[in-house]
């Protein structure tokens, strides 16, 4: 799949979520529950022990149903290595103008994290397609509308701080997707296998984005 098309699917789904856990044997679950939910954009973080193989694991059991991301990528190595693996696209919690390379390199799409206007802008002009405004948790959605406001043409995606209560409000400050964790991805949830609760949830918050946008079209 092309780098514009993975990149397409990210924006048309909404939401990119955040998996994390102390082990990845139960990610795979996580995945489809997410996937019946509503939300196809998902990415595996490199704090999970062994994040290449359940990215392997995910690319060969999801296929083209989803489109698959490595996050927490600080550097071009683990870059290649999750690409290697079957990422699709790429996430990281700060600029690495090394990662944004190799990713144009390979024609696949990268989300740099930044925070200020500095950063984001940096992060836009050496190639960037999205930019992970993080953490938003600290800034809410008044901060990425102060941002949005001289830097139109910049993708932001805040990741942090986004729940069922906020992610209206982060849209409506000018989201192009969102990044969603723990209140998404619920560790308990994780922890008791209630895999019907994370599709539940997914279904919330693609139902939020999907009334957000049909608002947003003319009459």
């Amino acid at each position: 799949m092309s780098g514009q098309r993975v990149l397409q699917r990210v924006l048309s789904s909404g939401i990119v979520a955040v998996l994390r856990a102390p082990s990845g044997e139960v990610l795979l679950d996580v995945a489809e529950a997410l996937h019946r939910g509503g939300v196809e954009a998902i990415e595996v973080t490199f704090t999970v022990p062994g994040a290449h193989r359940v990215i392997e694991q995910a690319a060969a059991q999801l296929g083209d149903r989803i489109v698959l991301g490595a996050g927490t990528v600080l550097d071009a190595e683990t870059a290649r290595i999750a690409l290697l693996s079957g990422a699709q696209f790429i996430v990281g919690p700060t600029v690495n103008l090394e990662v944004i390379e190799l990713c144009r390199r390979y024609d696949k799409p990268v989300m740099p994290g930044a925070l200020t206007p500095t950063e984001v802008v940096t992060a836009w002009q050496a190639g960037a397609d999205i930019v992970k405004v993080f953490p938003s948790e600290l800034t809410g959605p008044g901060y990425l509308k102060a941002l949005h406001g001289p830097l139109p043409q910049v993708r932001l995606m805040p990741t942090g701080g986004v729940n069922l209560e906020t992610a209206e409000a982060f849209l409506k400050a000018g989201a192009c997707a969102l990044g969603i964790g723990g209140s998404l991805v619920e560790p308990k949830a994780v922890a008791a296998r209630d895999f019907a609760k994370i599709e539940s949830l997914a279904a919330q918050y693609a139902e939020i984005v999907r009334r957000f946008r049909a608002a947003q079209q003319p009459s």
